[in-house]
């Protein structure tokens, strides 16, 4: 069938809005009409050429629609099921097995491989193959083919052309905080950068009663929502060194910090703000793929503090989505305040709004 998508022709280029042909759902895949699709730092990375993706292709990771056909061995979905897509993963690892699907050992080519299993992409442009299956769906288009283990049912009360970012980068920020780090009620979080996911990782914090929640961030409307959303502080890096403001609110140091800016001065100031056993979760994606954390040794040695990695923030979507959309529904979990929606055909304009601080989280319509 045919589709419109929005086409990534090289690195470094402008979105294309373009006419696409896709394949019928194959074994274990469906087809799903995209109501809605988030825009992620992920996104962008791959087009800057900051991560590796063959192109020209199709991005998007955060759908949400309706499926509309099923293929082969397809059990527990069925056409007309609302649904979300989140990321991608081979379902035979050890970590897979374990349902902890986040850490699957073939991360990379179930998501940024740009075809299926078997080699062939879902996507035509022009009668050739061109990058399709990102993280297991290509979903900045009108429809996507999206496999099932990243296919996730949502209720009908959700509103359905919001949820797709629940599938990457709020799952990324809330999961970080309440599963990765696993923070406790009465303890000091300290959360770098506030887009959608340092600013998912504030509400998680929220929800989980941390004291201290305390979020460092140049401009000035993303510390106001953070505020809203259940900081209890907000740090403006220009007024002086960041490590001495943190230190001036909790002096003692914090428990635990996620770091979503992939900054490495940004890391040598949580670093120098960390407590007895502090914790750092390591969350964004750095621009200079060779960038590396200074780690003043002897402090980290005395203080014990840990350094850790997170993707997806550990979430296991199946399970997690669900629970993201029920803290939702309970006025726990306002991540609603995060979006704004913009058309499909201005993917361009709805990068340019993220990257200057205008919106914290697009999601572009298909509808």
């Amino acid at each position: 069938m045919e589709a419109t998508a929005v086409i990534v022709p090289s690195v470094g280029a402008e979105f294309e809005l373009s006419t696409v042909e896709l394949s019928d759902p194959g074994p274990g895949e469906v087809l799903v009409r995209i109501v809605g699709v988030g825009l992620c730092h992920t996104d962008a990375a791959v087009k800057e050429g900051h991560l590796p993706f063959p192109l020209p292709g199709v991005l998007g990771h955060e759908g949400s629609g309706i499926i509309e056909a099923v293929g082969e061995g397809v059990a527990d979905l069925a056409i007309g099921d609302k649904v979300a897509l989140s990321f991608n993963s081979c379902g035979d690892c050890k970590w897979c097995l374990r349902d902890e699907p986040a850490s699957c050992v073939n991360f990379m080519p179930f998501n940024f491989g740009g075809v299926r299993g078997d080699g062939s992409s879902p996507i035509e442009l022009n009668g050739s193959s061109v990058g399709g299956n990102f993280f297991g769906q290509s979903s900045m288009a009108t429809h996507a083919i999206a496999n099932t283990r990243n296919v996730v049912k949502v209720p009908d009360s959700v509103p359905l052309e919001l949820v797709g970012p629940l599938g990457c980068g709020i799952q990324t920020g809330a999961g970080a905080v309440l599963n990765s780090l696993n923070v406790e009620a009465g303890s000091s979080v300290v959360v770098t950068g506030a887009g959608p996911v340092g600013l998912s990782a504030v509400m998680a914090a929220a929800l989980r009663g941390a004291k201290h929640i305390v979020v460092v961030e140049p401009n000035a409307g993303r510390r106001a929502l953070a505020l809203e959303l259940g900081a209890t502080a907000a740090v403006d890096p220009s007024e002086g060194p960041v490590t001495e403001q943190l230190r001036g609110i909790v002096p003692e140091g914090f428990d635990y910090a996620a770091d979503t800016t992939a900054i490495v001065s940004v890391l040598g100031d949580l670093i120098g703000a960390m407590a007895v056993r502090g914790v750092v979760g390591l969350i964004g994606v750095p621009s200079d793929p060779d960038a590396a954390l200074p780690l003043p040794l002897v402090p980290a040695s005395v203080l014990g503090i840990t350094v850790r990695g997170i993707i997806e923030g550990d979430a296991d979507p199946q399970t997690f989505i669900p629970e993201l959309i029920d803290f939702y529904m309970q006025g726990k979990f306002p991540f609603d305040k995060l979006i704004t929606t913009m058309p499909l055909s201005q993917a361009n304009e709805a990068l340019k709004a993220q990257l200057t601080g205008d919106a914290v989280k697009v999601v572009l319509l298909a509808e």
